[in-house]
């Protein structure tokens, strides 16, 4: 319980995670009905990168930072509005100071109608994260372990929704723990769509994560990856990746179209790269 998201708060792993995040609430947008975003692992929601712990690393820098400066074809500028259009809110004097997690992000995109359940275990971000969204009667903010959530919040009572879970992987056995998750949560909600976020690293057990989730049996995952640089000479994080159960039909062209424009914004070295495929197609 010791991980503090401000320290990473913008960097690349963001941006995939955000602008993936923002299409998914986009698309669901696309029937009157009420939808729920339930964040498993909320963070404090909105974060100053101007802030010491934000400074030390600069992560953000390589990651948003990049892409506020960059010259976006008019279809990559496209698929990027709503992510795009949230941090600029935050920042109406230009630049980027404050940058959105994935609470305020969904919140900033809701239409009156639509609702978000976010959970934070750590006791010092909880209190953060509810001052943030204090009165707000379209938000639900709970301490809670959001591995526990999977089972006790599901489903929501709008019987539609975005289930986020991203965990911190700070402990061994996080990718088991996403499968099981995954499983116990599609159990309880099987119409729901499930973005669960995941590190790329050297050694890190990627295929046998995939192949896990394979397995479950459960239908229609569509896997997304970037990596910005190579794994050989270092133990950090050199890429993440998104699971995405039951995706908008138009996602996996999306990414066909943002990947490459992400990578050439992001990469950090020529072994940048990317993917998107079905780890398992509709039944």
């Amino acid at each position: 319980m010791n991980y503090r998201h401000i320290y990473h708060a913008g960097n690349f792993a963001d941006v995939l995670k955000h602008a993936i995040l923002a299409r998914l609430v986009r698309y669901m947008q696309n029937k009157d009905k009420a939808f729920r975003v339930l964040d498993t692992h909320g963070g404090i929601g909105l974060y100053d990168l101007s802030s010491e712990e934000a400074q030390k690393t600069g992560e953000w820098r390589d990651g948003i930072g990049r892409i506020m400066e960059a010259e976006l074809s008019p279809q990559v500028a496209d698929l990027l509005e709503p992510y795009l259009s949230a941090v600029r809110e935050l920042n109406p004097n230009g630049g980027v100071r404050f940058y959105p997690g994935s609470p305020k992000l969904s919140r900033m995109l809701f239409r009156p109608q639509d609702r978000l359940s976010a959970m934070e275990l750590h006791p010092e971000d909880f209190n953060r994260l509810h001052r943030l969204f204090e009165g707000d009667h379209h938000v639900r903010i709970t301490e809670l372990d959001g591995w526990l959530a999977l089972g006790a919040h599901l489903p929501p009572k709008e019987k539609r929704g975005i289930v986020l879970v991203d965990p911190p992987f700070e402990e061994d056995g996080e990718y088991e723990r996403l499968v099981d998750g995954l499983i116990k949560g599609y159990r309880r909600f099987p119409g729901g769509t499930y973005c669960l976020w995941y590190p790329l690293k050297k050694d890190a057990p990627i295929k046998k994560f995939h192949e896990a989730l394979q397995a479950s049996d459960i239908p229609k995952m569509l896997c997304a990856e970037l990596a910005v640089r190579s794994d050989r000479d270092t133990t950090g994080i050199t890429g993440s990746g998104l699971i995405i159960v039951n995706p908008p039909f138009t996602l996996k062209d999306e990414l066909h179209a943002l990947l490459p424009a992400l990578k050439d914004m992001l990469a950090q070295d020529r072994f940048a790269s990317h993917r998107a495929f079905w780890l398992r197609a509709e039944k």
